[in-house]
């Protein structure tokens, strides 16, 4: 897989003619897009399908979380609108992430099916808040270790997981499980509100699939040139 088709640009936008104007600036870049909740509560469905149309692979990032029937019909939806990539909460338990993989089965219906993945741990969680405010005993490491077996267990393709994980979650589950990587930030870029965080060439040393990349290319004065110089840092 060529770098740049590992770098999924968070279009995380409070309406579709803002992301439009970033899209226009990267045409022709054949990178993901995600799509999280901002953008598609404003925009919805028909803003995936148009980026379907224009050939782009999309990471749908709901992060489903809810009782197993109504995650399993969620999941049917995301899967008919014929996205490449959704995820569901890892914390919502076993039986609702099988529920998501058989919604998402049963929507695609003989089509390919998209990747599911799990959400262990958000990149913005840091100890104190995963044991003192979330109730979660021992170190962060080892919560998302558990809820990347659990995943697996039921059935889901990978994780979504900080890039300080990755090699313990391809330890555990196996190389060909996905692994998600937010938190990503280049070498002198702002951290924001992420407490676990590598750069994008760090990041695929630890052996990551996917790294989420929103601001440093989105809010920078030339996203395109971000985007390029990011790719270029790979091969440095």
């Amino acid at each position: 897989m060529k770098e740049v088709q590992r770098i999924m640009v968070a279009l995380d936008y409070p309406n579709a003619e803002s992301a439009e104007r970033l899209l226009q600036q990267l045409e022709g870049i054949p990178c993901y897009m995600k799509v999280g909740m901002e953008l598609f509560y404003a925009a919805g469905p028909q803003f995936v399908l148009r980026l379907k149309e224009r050939g782009y692979k999309v990471f749908l990032d709901l992060k489903l979380h809810d009782i197993p029937n109504t995650v399993k019909g969620g999941s049917a939806s995301i899967t008919r609108l014929g996205v490449d990539m959704f995820n569901v909460h890892a914390g919502g338990g076993l039986a609702m992430m099988q529920a998501a993989r058989e919604g998402m089965e049963a929507a695609a219906s003989g089509a390919s099916m998209p990747i599911l993945i799990g959400v262990t741990q958000l990149t913005s969680t840091s100890q104190a808040v995963l044991n003192d405010e979330i109730g979660i005993a021992g170190p962060i490491e080892d919560a998302v270790l558990r809820y990347a077996g659990l995943a697996r267990e039921a059935g889901l393709d990978g994780v979504v997981a900080s890039p300080l994980e990755v090699r313990g979650i391809k330890a555990r589950c196996g190389s060909s499980f996905v692994t998600v990587t937010p938190g990503i930030r280049p070498a002198g870029a702002a951290v924001g509100d992420q407490s676990r965080v590598m750069t994008p060439s760090e990041a695929l040393a630890q052996g990551t699939d996917y790294m989420v990349i929103g601001r440093p290319i989105t809010a920078a004065p030339d996203p395109r040139e971000a985007l390029e110089q990011i790719v270029a840092s790979f091969t440095v």
